[in-house]
C-alpha cells in the first residue's frame, strides 16, 4: 500500500523504484479514471489521443491545445488519488511554450509526462506520415522542460517516434541521446517486434522504460510479466478502457434501437447505484450535511 501522505510525484519514482508499476491504463474522461482507479490500478495515464477522440470527436493528429489537455489532466488528477502520468505531444511549440507546458502540468497535479520527438503537428505514433524533428532540437526541448519544472520529482519522460521514418537503430541512437542530457525516463515508441523490445530492454538496462501496448497495431502484445521482465517499468494501455467501453456501447445501443428498450441488457450495465458509488455522491451529501450543521451550531451558540 503507497503512502497516501507523500507526493504523488515521489509514490510514482518509489514505484519506478520497486521495478513497476507495470501495466498503466489510459482514461479519457473524470468517470473512466475513477474506474480505473476502483479496479486497484496504482497509477493512471490520460491519453492524448484519446482525449482528441472523445473531447473533440477527431484523431490524434495534434488537433488537441496545451488548454484543452491541461485541463483534462487537472480533472482527471482531482477526481482520482493515484499519481497521473499525462501525454503532452511536442510541448505545444518552442522551447519557451514547452517551459509553460510543463508548469501547466505540474498546476494541473500530473505526477510526470512525456514529450515526443515529432514534428508539430503531430500524429498518432502508431500512424503512417509521421516525421520527426532533428535530435538537436528535441535536446531543446528535452533541455526546456527539464529546466521548467519545479518539483524535482516531477517524472519527464523522453519518447522518440523515429523508429518509422529513421528506422529503429535510430530510434535507439535518439534514446541514448535524450537519457544523455538527462531525462528520467526513455520511451521508445512503436517497436514492431519482440526482438525489438528486447533490445530496447538491454540497452537500456537500469533506466525507467515505457512500452505501449495498442491493440491490433505495430507493437506485439505481450504480457506484463514478460515486458517486466525485459526492464519496462510502465506499461501504457492507453485506450483500452475507450476501446472497451465503445464496443459495449455499440452493442448496447444496437439492442437498444432493435427491443426500444434496455431491458434485455441489464445485467451488463452498472446499476444506478453503483454510479453514484464510483462518482462519491454519498461523500459530496455527508460532508455537505456536516457544514449545514456545523454552521447551525455555530449560529446558536453565537446567540
Amino acid at each position: 500500500m503507497a503512502d497516501q501522505t507523500l507526493k504523488r510525484t515521489t509514490r510514482l519514482r518509489n514505484l519506478i523504484k520497486a521495478g513497476g508499476p507495470g501495466i498503466v491504463p489510459g482514461a479519457t474522461d473524470c468517470f473512466t479514471a475513477r474506474i480505473i482507479e476502483e479496479a486497484g490500478f496504482p497509477v493512471i495515464y490520460v491519453t492524448g489521443g484519446g482525449t482528441a477522440n472523445t473531447y473533440l470527436g477527431g484523431p490524434d493528429i495534434g488537433l488537441v491545445t496545451l488548454n484543452e489537455l491541461a485541463g483534462q489532466v487537472e480533472r482527471i488528477s482531482d477526481a482520482v488519488s493515484v499519481p497521473v502520468i499525462a501525454d503532452c505531444d511536442t510541448g505545444f511549440g518552442g522551447v519557451a511554450n514547452v517551459k509553460r507546458t510543463i508548469r501547466a502540468y505540474e498546476r494541473a497535479g500530473a505526477a510526470g509526462l512525456h514529450i515526443e520527438d515529432q514534428v508539430f503537428p503531430k500524429r498518432c505514433g502508431h500512424f503512417d506520415g509521421k516525421a520527426v524533428v532533428s535530435i538537436e532540437d528535441m535536446l531543446y526541448r528535452l533541455q526546456a522542460a527539464l529546466d521548467a519544472r519545479t518539483d524535482p520529482d516531477f517524472l519527464i519522460i523522453a519518447r522518440t517516434d523515429a523508429r518509422g521514418p529513421e528506422g529503429f537503430d535510430s530510434a535507439l541512437e535518439r534514446a541514448h541521446a535524450y537519457l544523455e542530457l538527462g531525462a528520467d525516463a526513455i520511451f521508445v515508441e512503436a517497436p514492431s517486434s519482440r526482438e525489438e523490445l528486447e533490445r530496447i530492454g538491454r540497452e537500456f538496462r537500469g533506466t525507467p522504460l515505457i512500452a505501449n501496448m495498442v491493440e491490433r497495431s505495430r507493437t506485439p502484445l505481450l504480457p506484463e510479466k514478460e515486458l517486466l521482465a525485459m526492464g519496462f517499468n510502465i506499461i501504457l494501455y492507453a485506450n483500452a478502457a475507450l476501446y472497451l467501453g465503445s464496443f459495449a456501447i455499440r452493442k448496447g445501443l444496437e439492442v437498444l434501437k432493435k427491443e426500444r428498450t434496455t431491458e434485455s441488457l441489464l445485467d451488463r450495465m452498472t446499476t444506478f447505484q453503483e454510479r453514484q458509488q464510483l462518482i462519491g455522491l454519498a461523500k459530496v451529501d455527508a460532508a455537505e450535511r456536516e457544514l449545514v450543521e456545523r454552521v447551525k451550531r455555530r449560529l446558536k451558540s453565537g446567540a
